[in-house]
């Protein structure tokens, strides 16, 4: 019996993406067989794609990290003063202005929003969690919603985000 669930643990944390040994036992958190962490040229952490499809309006996976008292990259926002910083999965999602996905703060668990297909990155939109950015950027998402200039959900645009829109608003016109 103890020797199944040692062999057990080990498939389960060869397949979980995150690295906690606490996690062996727990069924829904994310998987090699259903996510892709991608990187960049850099080797850099660029994202996460779906491996599998998944329907819209269904939790797709129970969500890990540490705790912090700041905002960092691969943090998302808990509440004003708590930060989860998640490196191998949530902390990863790159922004839409249209997601695909929605984070549970509270219960911390990633939602589909619309139907996911193989292959597609999974997007998130920054306002959704995070008061203030740790930096302000253009928005390269391409929707026909797109804001533009992304900012937390309680911060004004800074400076370079004013003169931005400035000239994003002129391209828009007729």
């Amino acid at each position: 019996m103890k020797t199944q669930a040692m062999d057990k643990a080990k498939t389960s944390t060869k397949d979980c993406l995150y690295p906690f040994k606490t996690l062996l036992f727990e069924p829904g958190y994310p998987s090699t067989e259903q996510f892709q962490p991608i990187q960049d040229a850099n080797g850099l952490p660029a994202g996460v794609k779906a491996r599998i499809a998944f329907d819209s309006r269904v939790r797709i996976a129970k969500v890990s990290g540490y705790a912090v008292g700041e905002r960092r990259p691969h943090t998302l926002q808990l509440s004003p003063r708590i930060h989860l910083y998640d490196s191998w999965f949530c902390g990863l999602l790159m922004h839409s202005c249209d997601p695909n996905v929605f984070f549970d703060t509270t219960d911390l668990e990633l939602w589909t929003i619309q139907p996911i297909a193989p292959g597609t990155l999974l997007t998130l939109d920054y306002a959704s969690t995070e008061d203030a950015l740790p930096q302000q950027f253009a928005c390269l998402c391409g929707e026909l919603n797109c804001r533009g200039w992304i900012t937390g959900n309680q911060e004004p645009l800074n400076s370079e985000g004013q003169a931005f829109m400035a000239r994003w608003r002129e391209r828009k016109r007729p």
